[in-house]
């Protein structure tokens, strides 16, 4: 039976990148016979200027239809003062995307890469068997709740959000975390302000329930403040992190010290368990670079890897998964990169580099 992969190049770089994906699927699927089927479409700002919207709701539908859904990326100055009426989901196409879906589990893998050690602005012994997986909450949190907005009072501009969690949202997505760490080196950290903000004191709560299921699992709290400091300070002393749809982004971004770059950096966003293959959206954790659109510049690797994902999760090949991760690896330790990672390399040069480095696999 075939997969199905809604494929969204989205702005700037995003159409680059998707396209370099394209071809490491199409590569996969002659040598192992997947029967991949694509279907293209928009979202983000490009969606914006043709429909109206950023994300419409056909895109949605062929997304439940989708097995999987590769995004290239999304947003740009261009689109960042519109004011758009309606709840927060309005104003940004993937998260409208990860809502309809209920896509609450980010996963944002960061590791250390041995030719790119001397990119990494932290001491050799502290990030060299770094390999971190960092979680984050999705569809809930201050990203989502209401109320939100601005008013003027008396003349003076006021701005507010909402950070809301409730239970049942925070376990689910703890749950899946130490499902995770159970995989890898059995050790999971938490990241809140449970110091100042009633939510993050819920969070910690819950958390503390759901691991008395995973006695076998070492949990340590951490205020994010002292976290920023001690992942610094020592990347290789974590390996699973769970954090809200806020810190969750700012650690995932952190995480790129590590690795050299954002280009380099997957994400998926999963819809359920990774217990079983499960549906998701897959794309790099960079963002649009319109500066560099269209001039080869761009950075294929943070698609590739997530392509990678892709066959791990949603696809249960983990077996393609591998050897995707091993080629990646091999051209990186090899200098094979572009100009963001100092090297001197063409998105479609490094691009032809994996793809030849996967038959050698073969």
């Amino acid at each position: 039976m075939g997969k199905r992969i809604l494929a969204i190049g989205g702005d700037g770089i995003g159409p680059e990148v998707l396209e370099s994906g394209i071809q490491v699927l199409q590569l996969i699927d002659q040598i192992y016979n997947i029967d991949l089927e694509f279907e293209l479409d928009d979202i983000g700002g490009i969606s914006w200027d043709k429909h109206g919207t950023f994300c419409t709701n056909k895109t949605i539908e062929k997304a439940k239809a989708s097995d999987a859904i590769l995004v290239g990326a999304v947003g740009g100055p261009k689109w960042d003062k519109l004011n758009i009426k309606g709840p927060p989901e309005n104003q940004d196409g993937l998260m409208k995307l990860r809502k309809e879906l209920d896509a609450f589990l980010g996963i944002r893998p960061a590791l250390s890469y041995r030719g790119l050690q001397n990119q990494v602005p932290l001491k050799k012994r502290l990030f060299e068997n770094a390999d971190i997986l960092i979680l984050r909450e999705m569809t809930s949190g201050v990203m989502f709740s209401q109320p939100r907005g601005t008013k003027n009072i008396d003349g003076i501009r006021y701005a507010f959000d909402t950070a809301a969690y409730n239970e049942i949202e925070i376990r689910r997505f703890v749950r899946e975390g130490f499902e995770l760490a159970r995989k890898r080196k059995k050790k999971i950290c938490s990241i809140d302000k449970a110091n100042v903000m009633e939510s993050y004191k819920l969070w910690r709560k819950v958390v503390d329930e759901v691991s008395n299921d995973y006695k076998d699992i070492e949990l340590t709290h951490y205020y994010a403040d002292n976290c920023a400091f001690q992942f610094v300070m020592n990347p290789s002393n974590f390996d699973v992190m769970l954090g809200c749809n806020f810190l969750g982004d700012l650690f995932s971004d952190l995480a790129a010290i590590i690795s050299g770059g954002l280009g380099l950096l997957p994400s998926a966003c999963l819809c359920g368990s990774t217990n079983f293959p499960v549906k998701g959206i897959y794309e790099p954790v960079h963002g649009s670079a319109p500066d560099i659109m269209n001039l080869g510049k761009a950075n294929p690797i943070g698609m590739i890897l997530s392509i990678s994902m892709m066959f791990y999760y949603s696809f249960n090949r983990k077996d393609i998964s591998k050897i995707i991760d091993h080629s990646v690896k091999t051209i990186i330790n090899k200098g094979h990169v572009t100009r963001d990672l100092n090297g001197h390399l063409s998105t479609q040069d490094v691009t032809k580099k994996i793809l030849d480095q996967i038959k050698l696999c073969h």
